[in-house]
């Protein structure tokens, strides 16, 4: 079933994909707690990199939420990695659109240097991390609403 939920996963955001080693990370979460991205070994992981200023992702964020939603039971992870300097300008973002998956704070930007050579170097991009062992293999694309749609109706 993950094989198929792999796939289904990868076709939904129609990516490009390319192997390349990660690093593991520790990131704070707004669930009180801290995330390590080695801890979601055997899942598949999406991480989307969004800021409060960042008009497309007020857009994006209620369709990432769905998602979650639906596909969280089987074993998909959603972790919005936050750019924003301060937690409190995510914590009024998120006041205003509320979602049920976990945020993680990278206020340095540290983990989204990590992807700086893939499409994940702006805001907002997510890439879905393919979490079977470590080194992890990662494919990016950015979520559309065109793909997300469609996805959500099948």
């Amino acid at each position: 079933m993950k094989t198929l939920f792999t796939v289904i996963a990868l076709a939904m955001f129609s990516l490009s994909a390319h192997a390349e080693k990660i690093q593991d990370f520790t990131l704070k979460s707004n669930q009180g707690s801290n995330i390590r991205i080695s801890d979601l070994r055997g899942q598949v992981v999406m991480l989307n990199f969004w800021a409060s200023w960042c008009g497309p992702c007020r857009q994006e964020m209620p369709l990432l939420d769905k998602i979650y939603q639906r596909y969280s039971a089987a074993g998909f992870t959603l972790l919005g990695v936050n750019n924003d300097l301060t937690e409190e300008k995510a914590g009024e973002f998120l006041a205003e659109r509320p979602v049920s998956f976990p945020i993680v704070y990278d206020p340095d930007s540290a983990v989204r240097d990590m992807f700086k050579n893939t499409k994940a170097s702006h805001c907002p991009s997510s890439l879905i991390v393919m979490a079977t062992s470590i080194p992890f293999t990662e494919a990016t694309s950015r979520a559309t609403k065109k793909n997300t749609s469609k996805s959500l109706r099948d």
